[in-house]
């Protein structure tokens, strides 16, 4: 019979976790100072929103909303701070940051958590390079706070002081799958039947009704996301853009998109983009993103009317999502999401 793991508030499991939990502490207090020095303004968000998102594979926790008056509205626990972040660059907001509670239903795993926080700062008038920048700058921060140039996760190892490689999905694709992806790509269409059987080439099992979406994914999470961020950080940019939700096409190519995506020992720690301000282009990913999921969930989100209409009027901007508690488990040398949250959710 196998021995139940203690209760996270046990006093020897929480003195297990303490260390990386103190860690956390001194990097939520550096990483208010860095952004401070530059300008930005700290904003809250709330959590309860109209909607949660409207990515096909986003899941979400929905509740309702009772007015004084007994009428009830449904409403849905925010899976990023995102839509309210654009409405105060509307607003007039040059550069903000918030760290927000966020939350995505159906995630539980040694990165993933079911509630956790999210570091998102965004910048008018500016292109994403600069977010690029910033990636490096927090890393060497979280170096200096913690006292360790190198970090360590499954096996691999990562040097943060160094500049992080640029590398973009295409020339990822080249080098680690041998698959010409350019070669699939479309700007309103992509070739499904060619990188379908380019993937089979390269040794990765395919099914017969997968999407170009599907088959992208595999590739990337069997043969791309492994490799990245070891020795030095990636920034893996420029996105087929049916594969960047809210990011604008990039001006000398229009197949692909103004994303990155920063790694370091082949974990995902940050989404950016070149923001998208025409709202009928969004509208337009919205609709075709909740068909498919009602394709294949049987649901769909509502539209924030509120979020398109605000972003008819925002500036130019580039904005990034930073997972904090990732950036604390390798920065402290967690295994596992849990040892660096204060207070897990229960099974």
């Amino acid at each position: 019979m196998s021995v139940a793991a203690s209760p996270w508030w046990s006093p020897a499991r929480h003195a297990d976790r303490r260390p990386f939990l103190l860690a956390r502490q001194h990097l939520l207090a550096a990483l208010r100072g860095f952004f401070s020095e530059r300008d930005f303004i700290e904003v809250e968000t709330p959590i309860l929103q109209v909607s949660p998102g409207n990515e096909t594979h986003l899941k979400a926790f929905a509740t309702t909303l009772e007015r004084p008056d007994g009428a009830r509205t449904p409403r849905y626990l925010h899976t990023s701070p995102e839509f309210t972040a654009k409405k105060l660059l509307a607003a007039g907001e040059p550069r903000l940051f918030t760290l927000a509670r966020v939350f995505r239903n159906g995630e539980r795993t040694a990165l993933h958590h079911p509630e956790f926080t999210m570091l998102e700062w965004y910048r008018a008038e500016e292109t994403y390079e600069a977010l690029m920048q910033d990636c490096a700058a927090l890393l060497g921060l979280a170096a200096r706070t913690v006292g360790a140039d190198t970090f360590h996760f499954g096996g691999g190892s990562c040097d943060v002081t160094l500049a992080p490689e640029r590398l973009t999905v295409a020339e990822a694709f080249t080098r680690f799958a041998g698959i010409d992806l350019m070669a699939t790509v479309g700007v309103a269409e992509n070739d499904r039947d060619a990188l379908w059987q380019a993937a089979r080439a390269a040794g990765i099992r395919v099914a017969g009704d997968d999407s170009w979406a599907d088959v992208f994914t595999r590739v990337m999470v069997e043969k791309i996301e492994p490799r990245l961020g070891l020795g030095r950080p990636t920034l893996l940019c420029e996105y087929p853009l049916s594969e960047a939700a809210l990011a604008r096409p990039k001006p000398s190519d229009a197949r692909v998109a103004e994303r990155f995506e920063l790694y370091v020992c082949a974990v995902e720690l940050a989404n950016a983009f070149g923001e998208l301000t025409d709202s009928a282009e969004q509208r337009r990913r919205f609709v075709q993103w909740m068909d498919e999921k009602e394709r294949l969930y049987g649901e769909r989100y509502p539209i924030d009317e509120d979020f398109l209409a605000a972003l008819g009027q925002m500036p130019e901007a580039s904005g990034i999502a930073l997972g904090f508690d990732r950036l604390v488990m390798l920065a402290a040398g967690a295994r596992h999401i849990e040892d660096v949250l204060w207070a897990p959710v229960a099974p």
